[in-house]
């Protein structure tokens, strides 16, 4: 099988002689973060995680998406916390694009290369470190778990992607396929974290209209991505943030594959105003 590789941002500072031009927008229905703004002067800082930076693509705001939080970690050898995550009602994932990191879990330790994925239960109480001897990058996505009464909580676990085979799409001989890491009839999840691959050529043929939210985060290749009324080309490295029922559509252009990490939220009624 041949070796995934994942764009994951480095940082650093544009010169003062560039033009100030971009691909960034922020509509009323999406939002995209492209990689060339993911600098050191847009990065955030945690509590109790030790030589540790990260990116924030997205974070609940009213009005908009309001389900999730997804950071890009950005870890130091030696670095990582025991206390990372303050919110005993918050579930997450992980997803390594470079370097490796370490999970503490349940007196279960797992360790995690590119295209490791690890899901963390609420309350779990999980550490993480890097042991490596280089950085570490990987997505952390969370969000507040909804229980229900009869349902447990899904535990935890940890697989590396090229170990899950992809599941084609219907009617596409395989050109459009999504890697799924949970069981979509497993109804104790209320979130698939989920990639999705389309060879060269490939499409989704029609302007997808639903409840999910999403979060995407372009992983290798580029495309021409429909957002609502618009097409926008996307690229490795780009992140785009759709709220509920924003139209999505794409075209894989091509040469290479065209994948992206993909968050939405799932299998849950909808909550009523009180």
């Amino acid at each position: 099988m041949t070796e995934r590789t994942y764009f994951s941002p480095k940082g650093g500072q544009p010169a003062q002689t560039e033009l100030l031009t971009g691909r960034a927008v922020f509509t009323e229905a999406y939002a995209v973060i492209p990689k060339g703004v993911m600098m050191d002067i847009v990065t955030s800082y945690l509590p109790f995680w030790d030589d540790t930076r990260l990116w924030v693509l997205s974070r609940p705001l009213s009005g908009f998406a309001e389900t999730f939080s997804q950071y890009i970690m950005e870890v130091a050898p030696g670095g990582g916390s025991d206390k990372p995550e303050p919110d005993d009602g918050a579930e997450g994932v992980v997803f390594v694009v470079e370097g490796e990191i370490t999970v503490e879990i349940g007196g279960e330790t797992h360790r995690l290369g590119p295209g490791g994925f690890g899901f963390l239960p609420p309350a779990s109480g999980w550490r993480l470190r890097n042991k490596g001897s280089v950085h570490a990058r990987f997505h952390w996505i969370r969000k507040a778990y909804q229980a229900v009464d009869g349902l447990d909580a899904p535990e935890a676990f940890f697989v590396n992607e090229k170990d899950v085979a992809p599941t084609p799409m219907a009617g596409t001989e395989g050109k459009w396929a999504t890697t799924r890491f949970v069981d979509p009839l497993d109804l104790r999840h209320d979130m698939h974290v989920t990639i999705v691959t389309f060879e060269p050529g490939a499409v989704i043929p029609f302007a997808e209209t639903h409840v999910m939210e999403h979060g995407l985060y372009v992983l290798e290749g580029k495309a021409v991505y429909r957002l609502n009324q618009d097409w926008v080309e996307v690229e490795a490295g780009d992140f785009m943030w759709l709220r509920a029922f924003c139209p999505q559509a794409c075209y894989a252009g091509g040469p290479g594959k065209f994948r992206y990490l993909l968050y939405k939220d799932v299998n849950r009624h909808m909550r009523l105003p009180r």
